[in-house]
């Protein structure tokens, strides 16, 4: 979901080319179903194959990732492990939507009213665990490392950063600040053109760094405060936050209770909008689980292997793979072998 605090955030473009050499942490499960709502055919429906498998995940990873490894980029995907307890009430309300919005689509198909059908479409989007497991085989043939998280997939990617085994985390939502990562790249799955809202013009997308430190620095806050007021507006674990309160007004209270929490949610009246105290939410966040038994360390491109999962299992065209692969052994953003950057034992 994304905490809603982006627009109070200092924002810096940043190049591909400036990220070469760095390692970048990604949510990978954010960045599948991403892929899964975007993706898409003209009527909004999804890519598939002969079968009838779903294949856009994979269209949108196998296509990222091919862009990081050529900019020299070296991508770490973090895995979901167990959900905490607040997280499986979101998800239970997601998949709610996401039947409501399935029967909006049937409708419109029965219409066929093709605008209506691709308005509903990506909010039907599901990311099983099937498609999770040939994600994780695709990174592995492509000689890029896959973990899988005690929890949350972007804490264990926060963690990586904040421990310097990486540069940031890649991601669109601010969550991550949360989970203490240094900094993170926006727009890294998404960079190039896309098309403008309501609108046929494109507009070009280029990755943003934001930096925790300065954007504590900026806001005037600390990291316990920064906690609290995504939890104002809103997390996956208190979904749609307080009533009435927008990122505005939430820095105003922060700054104006300081680190007195309990005169904060007691003023917002947190009772009336939450059956569980604010501490539950609160600690889940700063104690979320993580581990620092990771190995991170890229192989070469097994392309035999990427071709036997793409063209072989999911109709993907032989010609357009060995194309991309190419563009690697080339030699440009080539990935090299090499050791690890560690492995940690916690």
């Amino acid at each position: 979901m994304g905490v809603a605090i982006t627009e109070l955030l200092v924002k810096h473009d940043v190049e591909m080319g400036d990220l070469t050499g760095k390692v970048i942490a990604v949510d990978g499960p954010l960045w599948l179903y991403q892929f899964l709502s975007s993706i898409r055919q003209r009527d909004g429906s999804l890519l598939t194959d002969s079968k009838g498998n779903v294949t856009s995940h994979l269209t949108g990873l196998f296509s990222r990732c091919i862009n990081l490894l050529e900019a020299g980029i070296k991508p770490v995907f973090c895995f979901d492990g167990e959900v905490p307890k607040l997280k499986k009430q979101e998800r239970e309300r997601r998949k709610e939507l996401k039947e409501e919005a399935e029967l909006k689509f049937r409708e419109a198909e029965k219409a066929h009213d093709e605008g209506e059908m691709k308005k509903y479409a990506a909010r039907t989007s599901r990311l099983t665990q099937p498609m999770i497991e040939e994600a994780k085989q695709l990174l592995q043939a492509m000689g890029i490392p896959a973990l899988i998280a005690p929890s949350e997939a972007e804490a264990q990617a926060s963690h990586i950063a904040a421990r310097g085994d990486a540069y940031a985390v890649g991601t669109n939502d601010a969550d991550a600040l949360l989970f203490r990562a240094p900094r993170i790249i926006r727009n890294l799955n998404i960079v190039g053109k896309k098309k403008k809202a309501g609108s046929l013009a494109f507009v070009s997308v280029v990755p943003e760094q934001v930096d925790l430190a300065e954007n504590l620095n900026h806001l005037g806050i600390d990291g316990d405060q920064l906690i609290a007021l995504a939890m104002l507006v809103g997390t996956d674990f208190n979904v749609g936050g307080i009533r009435g309160i927008g990122p505005k007004h939430a820095i105003k209270l922060v700054k104006q209770f300081g680190l007195d929490f309990d005169g904060l949610f007691s003023s917002v009246t947190w009772d009336a909008s939450f059956p569980y105290p604010w501490t539950e939410v609160f600690y889940v966040i700063k104690n979320m689980p993580v581990s620092d038994t990771y190995n991170l360390s890229w192989q070469r491109v097994d392309e035999e292997k990427v071709i036997g999962l793409l063209v072989a299992d999911r109709d993907f065209s032989r010609e357009r793979v060995e194309s991309m692969l190419q563009r690697l052994s080339k030699g440009k953003g080539k990935p090299k072998e090499q050791k690890g950057l560690g492995e940690f034992i916690g």
